[in-house]
């Protein structure tokens, strides 16, 4: 049988590689097995929006079966007061901002006073537990853990506080969750992630599922050398679209699936173990593990451990406009928001629906004033107003790629689905006109127009936003059957974006040259990624695939009887 005629598979949303050495731990009863005899320092980690005192229950009733008396210590409490973690953890040039803050820096250890380690009972444990657990002398360490859209889910329904905060010291917010907390947290989990002894998934708490870390680490070592997926995730928003439901089966009794996650660093997981076992581990952990092998030497000591490009979709299928926006120039994104590289992106379009439109590039005409004016008008008295008087229009024909530098106004029309190809930084959206839209709560959506003027790049406008922008493919190889094309790529961006079409039974060859890939399958039914160390990875329509820089030389074959199309993107 050719390997064109193997029927392929439909999109998979929950990919998982096999632990390496180890089974997948379940429950709290057999976690506290683990545990050598006391008398045992025992400290959990992990993040701040968790439910402590649910999971200390857990474990204590677990190891009292044991016959072991537990004495806990929450690390918590151990904290600096509120109003110093905020001093400590401020940027006043976005105290008032409400939308946006100074992504910290520091480590989780600058939020502590004094860190006292409790001695443990007589043949017992001590207990120490909460965010920066491993700090405190301990004789074994556990991370219980659960993936970043629990703990915004929590944060955003008021369940969880942000880190530092007591009950007293009012409400969490998203805004310190997603540029303090999380940056506070996963640079202290990567740290400590060498000694780790156990990891616990506790996505359900009452019934967690956990590996050994040795085991972690030998899955982590084997993953940096093949390639593999992340697990995508799905969100609503006001303007979201219904593409992914009809089109990939996902969410289905959500109001939309806006926003789809394939890769981005920050927040995507990793499933390992077996199919209803597995463990969810954050992608951001694997690459600090393993630099050089994921991210390459060079691109390593470029970017440190962030890995540094993004793919998620963008779903207006049934749904709306996206806001016309902008993202920071660099020196803004270094100065203001603390990011060491900006917001650079591009939108590759699967779908072009019924509007046909992707809004980017100011117009040759624009005049500046005016649109300030009316932007403003529109935020303060609710006036709507021409957006296409300042901002041009292009058609959004599928498979083309509209690159998006940052500074320039752009946003996808209603009918579309684009898949962004950027640098990893995600949450700096600096929107001029949102149509007036409101949100779940009735409140009409913030724009940011402050940000956004003072970064609207107007060196390039009218004719020169097509040469640019909207580029036409440019061939790069050819082989029998197949060729690689140049999308786009601007002297400003880090990245570049190409595209691979396998129209034969031949494989296409390609070679990471020591710089990791990302591939998604934007049309056809299927094709088989066969790396020279032979690893093989099936990769569906839709899909996206993470190709290690230490993966070498590879080939990709169509396991359908269709042509297919790839993007690709990697740093250049």
């Amino acid at each position: 049988m050719r390997v064109r005629d193997v029927q392929p598979r439909s999109y998979e949303p929950n990919p998982h590689y096999p632990l390496e050495g180890a089974d997948t731990i379940p429950g709290w009863a057999a976690s506290a097995r683990s545990l050598p005899e006391g008398p045992v320092t025992l400290a959990l980690d992990g993040p701040a929006a968790f439910d402590w005192h649910a999971a200390v229950a857990l474990l204590s009733s677990a190891l009292e079966e044991r016959g072991l008396t537990v004495a806990p210590t929450d690390l918590r409490e151990q904290l600096a007061p509120w109003n110093e973690i905020v001093e400590r953890t401020g940027f006043a040039g976005l105290a008032d901002d409400p939308d946006f803050d100074r992504l910290a820096d520091g480590t989780l250890g600058d939020l502590f006073d004094a860190l006292v380690a409790p001695a443990p009972p007589a043949g017992g444990v001590a207990l120490v537990f909460g965010p920066g657990a491993a700090l405190v002398a301990h004789d074994v360490l556990w991370y219980a853990d659960a993936p970043k859209r629990f703990a915004e889910a929590a944060v955003i329904a008021g369940r969880a506080p942000n880190l530092g905060q007591r009950p007293t010291d009012g409400p969490p917010t998203t805004k310190r969750l997603f540029y303090i907390d999380w940056p506070l947290l996963d640079r202290h989990r990567d740290a400590v992630a060498p000694d780790i002894d156990l990891w616990i998934d506790c996505q359900d708490l009452t019934a967690p599922r956990s590996v050994a870390g040795e085991a972690l680490r030998r899955t982590a070592r084997s993953l940096a050398r093949r390639p593999f997926r992340t697990r995508p995730t799905f969100n609503t928003t006001s303007w979201g679209g219904h593409w992914a439901q009809e089109e990939l089966g996902m969410n289905r009794d959500a109001a939309n699936t806006a926003l789809g996650y394939e890769l981005i660093a920050p927040e995507s997981g990793v499933l390992v173990g077996e199919s209803g076992s597995a463990v969810e581990v954050p992608f951001q952990l694997l690459v600090a593990l393993h630099p050089d092998e994921i991210l390459g030497p060079e691109v390593h000591e470029v970017f440190g451990t962030s890995f540094p490009v993004r793919f998620d979709y963008l779903d207006t299928v049934g749904g709306g406009s996206l806001s016309v926006h902008c993202h920071p120039q660099s020196d803004y994104m270094r100065e203001v928001f603390g990011w060491p590289y900006t917001q650079h992106e591009t939108y590759y379009v699967m779908v072009g629906g019924e509007q046909n439109t992707v809004y980017l590039g100011l117009r040759e005409d624009a005049d500046l004033a005016a649109f300030e004016h009316e932007a403003h008008e529109a935020h303060h008295h609710e006036t709507p107003f021409d957006i296409t008087a300042y901002v041009q229009t292009h058609a959004a024909d599928p498979h083309q790629l509209f690159v998006i530098p940052a500074g320039t106004p752009h946003g996808s029309g209603k009918g579309n689905v684009v898949l962004e190809v950027s640098a990893t930084p995600y949450l700096y959206s600096l929107r001029f006109y949102d149509w007036l839209r409101r949100d779940a709560e009735g409140r009409q959506r913030p724009v940011h127009l402050g940000h956004a003027f003072e970064n609207l790049t107007t060196g390039r406008t009218g004719d020169a936003v097509t040469e640019d922008l909207v580029p036409a493919p440019r061939p790069l190889r050819t082989g029998e059957g197949w060729r690689e094309e140049l999308l786009g790529a601007l002297p400003e961006m880090f990245f570049e974006v190409r595209r691979i079409v396998v129209e034969g039974d031949h494989p296409a060859e390609d070679d990471t040259a020591g710089r990791f890939h990302i591939l998604n399958l934007v049309e056809g039914e299927g094709v088989e990624i066969v790396t020279e160390s032979g690893h093989r990875h099936a990769l569906a329509y839709a899909e996206t695939l993470v190709v290690p820089a230490s993966v070498g030389r590879y080939t990709l074959t169509r396991t359908g009887r269709s042509p297919v199309r790839l993007v690709k993107s990697l740093v250049r």
